[in-house]
């Protein structure tokens, strides 16, 4: 990501300002009062006032002489004891000269005064009221001029010429368990391809095992389109839908260490598989791979594989056409909702008990929510948790660095700082948000537009997907593609895999990546005004909305396809 000395200088205002004050203590985020985003008694402008001085005056109006505002002919004139000026005269041009510069003196100091509200937002109850920002050109889509020097190149190749083995000359099947959620099992299935190419070796069809969270029981032809995915991948991969016929005892794959390759190391190079798990399919001819979660790495294997996996990831692998019928039929739905033609974003809301919970930050809420919480990450995650003493200064530690999943009216002020309007139409991805409706009420309030799947849809017409989970799973990612602007609250495959594809698209699609740790420090001073907040916001995010990034080593093809999966325009 390119310097911005603009940047540096809102990390510089903060280091300072938060250099001079104490930590507060965690008592001291109890309730709801001690948000930063709850005001004191000074005024500030409301969400419903269309003046919206406090957001559309310049930080630089905040740094000049206070006499500079004044006109020239206002300023005072150099005094002299020339007896030919009238006595009198002098006397009330001085008297009108101190009236109009106290009046401006006073209009500055009350405009200073608002620009340097001590919070960013007045809160309401459970309302938040932010000034209005200006609504920026580039607010839907990032510029052409930066957009258009790239494009995807990892579609099958157009000669039909196969590398392919036949069955009689492959070194032998792999077979693997995809675990996790949907968007975990999509990134098993590319590698899976990439290893039985690396091997000369025929891949039987990943099984989509049961994860503990999850509870779903989905095989790969209830989400994917299999046909597709042989067919497309036939020049490059053997693909068989099942354990072959002449392999008798199929229990042991899985359950007998002679079958299973367990030592693959995390983000392993392909030279690792070829050493080690090539002379055992060799003699073995099956052999699962166990585990397999990121088992392949990214700068330590060929460019073509790292291209084939973009291959499987936006070619390969297709949803059933119901689900993609239906995600469309949704978008269609958010385009329309005022009547005519509106673009809309999409949220992915990461705030559930669970990433709240394994997150172990700190966040505002009652004595009693806290306590429950506390006795949540006992039971769930004993060895972490200790005996707790330890995880106060954790949970500092870890919303300074960013690494904490920002709350939902956090989102709401963010959102309203980069020039969202009150009218934006918001489809939320997301599982039950931990505080339910009393949690949501800051987002809901300032962004009414809020929706969900089952808000946008009729019972009947997602009752065919709720017996499989990741088909939910699946809807909520297309529609989430689809949208005008993308926007992510903390990390994970979902919102990784979607941020990827939209530059693999592109990169004019918008898609934001909040700074949680710039955006956790402006929440935190208590000298943030407004108008230094939108100019932080803006500033930090300019190249953080899915515009072509260089990659680096140990880069993340999934989030940036750029080097291996595209090429210049």
């Amino acid at each position: 990501m390119s310097f911005s000395p603009k940047r540096a200088m809102a990390e510089l205002r903060h280091s300072s300002s938060l250099g001079s004050r104490a930590v507060s203590s965690p008592m001291k985020r109890d309730g709801g009062d001690s948000s930063p985003l709850v005001p004191d008694s000074r005024p500030l402008v409301d969400d419903d006032d269309d003046g919206g001085g406090g957001g559309r005056h310049s930080s630089r109006d905040r740094d000049r002489p206070l006499l500079s505002h004044l006109p020239h002919s206002l300023c005072p004139p150099h005094f002299s004891d020339d007896p030919r000026v009238p006595p009198h005269g002098s006397r009330i041009s001085i008297f009108l000269l101190l009236v109009v510069a106290l009046v401006g003196l006073i209009s500055i100091f009350s405009i200073v005064h608002r620009l340097n509200a001590p919070y960013l937002c007045r809160k309401d109850g459970i309302v938040l009221r932010c000034p209005h920002v200006k609504e920026s050109p580039s607010l839907w889509e990032n510029p052409s001029s930066a957009t258009t020097s790239w494009k995807p190149c990892a579609e099958r190749r157009d000669d039909g010429i196969s590398d392919v083995p036949s069955e009689n000359e492959t070194n032998g099947y792999i077979f693997i368990h995809a675990e996790g959620g949907l968007n975990q099992q999509r990134i098993a299935i590319c590698n899976a391809v990439a290893v039985a190419k690396i091997l000369n070796a025929t891949l039987i069809l990943p099984v989509l095992k049961q994860d503990q969270i999850w509870k779903d029981q989905t095989k790969f032809e209830d989400i994917f389109d299999v046909d597709h995915f042989i067919d497309y991948l036939k020049d490059d991969v053997r693909i068989v839908r099942d354990i072959p016929e002449w392999f008798t005892d199929k229990s042991e794959l899985f359950t007998s260490i002679r079958r299973t390759v367990k030592n693959i190391p995390k983000y392993a190079p392909a030279q690792f598989y070829i050493d080690n798990v090539l002379p055992r399919i060799k003699e073995k001819k099956i052999m699962a791979l166990k585990p397999f979660v990121d088992r392949l790495g990214y700068d330590n294997v060929p460019q073509e594989i790292n291209r084939l996996r973009c291959r499987v990831n936006y070619h390969a692998l297709k949803f059933l056409p119901e689900i993609e019928e239906m995600s469309n039929s949704l978008a269609s739905r958010m385009r329309n909702r005022t009547g005519s033609q509106n673009p809309y974003m999409a949220l992915h809301l990461r705030f559930e008990k669970g990433m709240v919970g394994l997150s172990f930050c700190d966040f505002v809420g009652t004595r009693e929510e806290k306590a429950k919480m506390a006795e949540y990450r006992k039971k769930e995650w004993p060895r972490r948790y200790k005996n707790g003493s330890h995880l106060w200064q954790l949970a500092l530690q870890k919303r300074k660095e960013g690494r904490c999943p920002l709350e939902p009216g956090e989102v709401a002020v963010i959102l309203r700082a980069m020039g969202y309007p009150k009218e934006t139409q918001i489809y939320v991805a997301s599982g039950q948000v931990y505080g339910g409706q009393n949690r949501l009420a800051p987002l809901r309030n300032m962004f009414p537009n809020l929706v969900t799947k089952e808000e946008l849809a009729k019972k009947e017409e997602l009752d065919g997907f709720r017996k499989h989970v990741t088909s939910l799973a699946a809807l909520d990612f297309l529609v989430c593609m689809k949208s005008d602007v993308f926007v992510m609250t903390h990390g994970g495959n979902f919102a990784k895999l979607i941020i990827g594809a939209r530059r693999y698209m592109g990169h004019r699609l918008k898609s934001i990546k909040p700074d949680k740790g710039l955006m956790s420090k402006s929440f935190g001073d208590p000298y943030m005004g407004w108008a230094t907040f939108v100019e932080d916001v803006v500033v930090t995010h300019q190249t953080r909305t899915g515009l072509p990034e260089e990659t680096f080593p140990n880069y993340d093809i999934w989030e940036n396809p750029l080097t291996p999966c595209m090429c210049k325009a």
